[in-house]
């Protein structure tokens, strides 16, 4: 669909040049780097302590925290996919964009005593403004419709995000996880309007390109290095005993088969197969849900790898068990909402990865954290080792998206 209006020259008729993330754009992955390691240190101050609740209520933490980190960085990279990042009003709202992600990762360790307004604020001044400074760009074109139904919707859920930053503790912890669940529903819906026709395009929609699709690997790229960075500065505050050595080698090659599983086959071929969707809303949809559920399980991998290195040999508690498997239980969930998008099909093997592991966590209680990660680690292996064998012999499988 085509564009009226000078300023539209900045969308659809971009950069047929410019298909990968450019510098500007992997700044910003830098400040999501940080920000995600921000949440993954505030969880574990919560995740170890003496009081069973702060223990489980860190769970609850980490994704009123680490969701809205996330969902900023897709919205940011919606507009570098469709907008020319290499415009002065891209490259400002980029730039601001790094800048309040930022912020927001500064004020983590504190969100829910003291700071929440340093979190508040920059995450909903973003979702607002820049919604509008583009709206005089899109004149014409179907992204108008979804830019003018964002802004009602960021007035509305703003509301709910002050409310949260105006008390404190548990009840701010409480309204964030409304607010953020409330911001990505409702984008889920292209943010529905009554009276206003819903838009052909959604918050997820990819363009014919490869750039999003190609963004979205770098995110993954991103939460498994800041996985490493974790993995890393735990260990250098460690003595190094037998049992911290092996923790970091399990925790290095756990992460290290994390990163295969994901790219073999349809972390690989994603771009392609989007590129030959019937239906690219839906496909953008699922794409970007799965990716964020991943995203989720590293960071709760990531967690466990701390919790791993700082006390190996003691008994777990459950809460423990639940970071150590769960996280990447949860990262083979969102592999397989890939495969659906990618192959179409149900990935067998990592179901059944996903049953070993919530299997193994009763006997495992009765072992050490240690114990549980080289366990969640042959699982990995397993599915890693499972995907060479179906791929062995045969040539590079093709994406075959659903139609």
């Amino acid at each position: 669909m085509g564009l009226r209006g000078g300023g539209g020259r900045d969308l659809l008729e971009r950069r047929e040049d410019v298909r990968q993330a450019n510098f500007l754009e992997l700044f910003v992955d830098l400040v999501l780097v940080f920000a995600l390691a921000g949440v993954v240190s505030r969880v574990v101050q919560d995740i170890t302590a003496d009081d069973p609740f702060v223990r489980w209520r860190s769970l609850a933490y980490l994704l009123v925290l680490a969701l809205p980190l996330v969902w900023l960085w897709i919205t940011t990279a919606h507009i570098t996919s469709w907008f020319d990042p290499r415009r002065r009003k891209i490259q400002g709202i980029v730039l601001a964009s790094a800048f309040g992600l930022l912020i927001m990762a500064s004020s983590l360790p504190y969100a829910f005593v003291g700071r929440g307004w340093a979190f508040v604020l920059p995450y909903v001044i973003l979702h607002c403004v820049r919604p509008l400074i583009l709206l005089p760009s899109v004149r014409g074109h179907v992204l108008r419709g979804l830019y003018r139904r964002s802004v009602l919707w960021c007035t509305l859920t703003a509301g709910i995000w002050f409310a949260g930053a105006a008390v404190s503790g548990d009840a701010r912890a409480a309204v964030w996880a409304v607010a953020v669940t409330v911001d990505i529903v409702a984008a889920q819906l292209r943010w529905p309007v009554s009276g206003m026709p819903r838009p052909r395009v959604n918050a997820w929609a990819m363009d014919s390109g490869h750039h999003l699709p190609e963004r979205y690997q770098q995110l993954l790229m991103i939460a498994l290095g800041e996985t490493v960075l974790a993995v890393g500065i735990a260990f250098t505050d460690r003595s190094i005993t037998p049992a911290t050595s092996v923790a970091l080698v399990v925790a290095y090659l756990s992460t290290v088969l994390l990163w295969r599983i994901y790219f073999y086959r349809s972390g690989q071929v994603l771009a392609d197969a989007v590129a030959a969707s019937g239906d690219r809303l839906a496909a953008g949809r699922a794409t970007g849900i799965a990716h964020v559920v991943m995203v989720i399980g590293i960071v709760a991998t990531a967690v466990g790898y701390e919790i791993l290195l700082k006390h190996p040999t003691d008994r777990p508690e459950p809460v423990w068990l639940a970071v150590i498997l769960g996280g990447p239980a949860l990262f083979l969930y969102g592999r397989i909402r890939l495969e659906r998008v990618v192959f179409d099909r149900l990935s067998i093997r990592r179901i059944v990865a996903i049953a070993v592991l919530a299997v193994m966590a009763v006997p495992l209680y009765l072992a050490t954290p240690l114990a549980a990660a080289v366990a969640a680690a042959l699982v990995l292996l397993g599915v890693a080792l499972a995907d060479a064998s179906h791929a062995a012999g045969r040539p590079p499988e093709a994406p075959s998206p659903a139609h």
